[in-house]
């Protein structure tokens, strides 16, 4: 019986480890950072801590990005006001810094709409960081209400990307 509870692969497997930092010199990728259930490896070589934070984002960060947003108040300012208002919406944000792009590529059709259900596995946007291309999920079950970012637009650790309705 203790078998069956047992995961097959074991993540944390020195061998495995090995082949992941053989790809990751073999592909210049500095960091790599899997997760299958409750098993999660974080990889990153360099020297640059600056995109390492696992923290969420405090009342403080919201405020250090806004002035690196200031072009575009409106998006920034948003989403706090919506959050107060429907108990319902969630955000999609920012894991790191970096430019957002809403499709794989630019003659493919973009990953979600207003309109999409997603799952916490649906693949809603990329984000380049250091010319790794990350593909972020959504992480939270719901339709898509609004995208608050455009195509190509950099953005900054904990910016809501996209407003979710988890009631739907």
């Amino acid at each position: 019986m203790a078998d069956p509870a047992t995961p097959r692969e074991d993540v944390f497997e020195v061998e495995r480890i090995r082949k992941l930092l053989n790809l990751m010199q073999e592909f210049e990728l500095r960091e790599i950072d899997l997760r299958q259930t409750d098993q999660r490896i974080r990889l990153c070589r360099g020297t640059e801590p600056a995109v390492i934070a696992t923290v969420p984002p405090i009342a403080a960060a919201p405020a250090k990005a806004a002035p690196a947003a200031a072009p575009q108040p409106a998006a920034t300012q948003a989403p706090p006001r919506a959050e107060a208002e429907s108990p319902n919406i969630a955000y999609i944000k920012s894991p790191m810094v970096g430019t957002f792009y809403s499709r794989p590529n630019p003659k493919a059709e973009p990953y979600v709409r207003p309109g999409d259900n997603v799952s916490p596995e649906s693949v809603v946007c990329i984000i380049e960081a250091m010319k790794v291309f990350n593909e972020i999920p959504a992480e939270v079950r719901g339709r898509i209400v609004a995208i608050l970012v455009d195509d190509e637009e950099p953005v900054e650790f904990g910016k809501p990307l996209f407003k979710v309705d988890t009631g739907a």
